[in-house]
């Protein structure tokens, strides 16, 4: 009696992980906004699926070299490739989904907008 071969089962697709870096400049309400805006925007957009890294550029003025990053807040979007930036205010989700060229909601929410 001969065995017909087993087929594999599908995998389910593994979900996109994504590695981002927020640069600040300093303990300024600007840079408390921006890491505000930027982690409640993972915690909605990319639950469970990236890793933010906040850089203080008073702290290491020298990590701007490899990013090129020249103004901060600067949201930078690592991984998946390629590399994506948006300088400036990230408290209007749609805008920062679309230049950093992740997944939008069908139904996005307002702007975050946490910190006055």
């Amino acid at each position: 009696m001969t065995r017909s071969p087993e087929k594999p089962v599908p995998r389910p697709p593994r979900p996109v992980r994504y590695e981002l870096t927020l640069f600040v400049s300093g303990a300024s309400k600007r840079s408390a906004r921006a890491i505000a805006d930027a982690t409640a925007f993972c915690d909605m957009r990319l639950a469970g699926r990236y890793r933010l890294s906040v850089i203080d550029l008073y702290d290491d003025p020298t990590a701007t070299f490899g990013a090129s990053v020249l103004v901060a807040p600067a949201l930078v979007r690592d991984r998946p490739l390629p590399v994506r930036k948006i300088v400036g205010d990230l408290s209007d989700a749609g805008v920062v989904a679309s230049m950093l060229e992740l997944p939008v909601a069908d139904d996005p929410p307002p702007a975050l907008g946490l910190i006055s």
